[in-house]
């Protein structure tokens, strides 16, 4: 049974930081791409953030580049989001997503993503 296990989201202030952890199971996560989604309530889910199976390629959406950067331990099936610098339009629903078939051009196509964790909450008070 394949499983992807977000933590780490919560309340901070904006400027402050988070550091969301997803960890995988049951999926060869050492050779799959992985991404980061987010969905804030009325909008549709949007990509944030990917990284290739060996973590050689990383994209960013362009509202958090340089903010957020996103990084992968292969040995601990983990991939990771760290957050800084986080604005109240940063509050949304995060999600982790793997998959075989993003490419580094595609990951950003949430419907290229095979497996998707439930989620962890980000809110950020302005």
């Amino acid at each position: 049974q394949v499983q992807l296990v977000e933590s780490g989201g919560g309340l901070v202030q904006a400027g402050g930081s988070l550091r969301l952890s997803c960890q995988g199971s049951g999926m060869p996560f050492s050779s799959y791409a992985m991404g980061w989604f987010r969905q804030a309530p009325g909008k549709e889910r949007e990509f944030v953030a990917g990284i290739s199976w060996n973590g050689g390629r990383a994209n960013y959406a362009d509202s958090v580049k340089d903010r957020f950067t996103i990084s992968r331990e292969n040995a601990k099936k983990t991939v990771y989001l760290q957050m800084t610098s986080l604005k109240a339009e940063d509050t949304a629903v995060y999600y982790c997503a793997g998959g075989s078939r993003p490419t580094a051009q595609a990951m950003g196509n949430k419907y290229l993503y095979d497996y998707w964790g439930q989620g962890t909450q980000v809110t950020v008070s302005s």
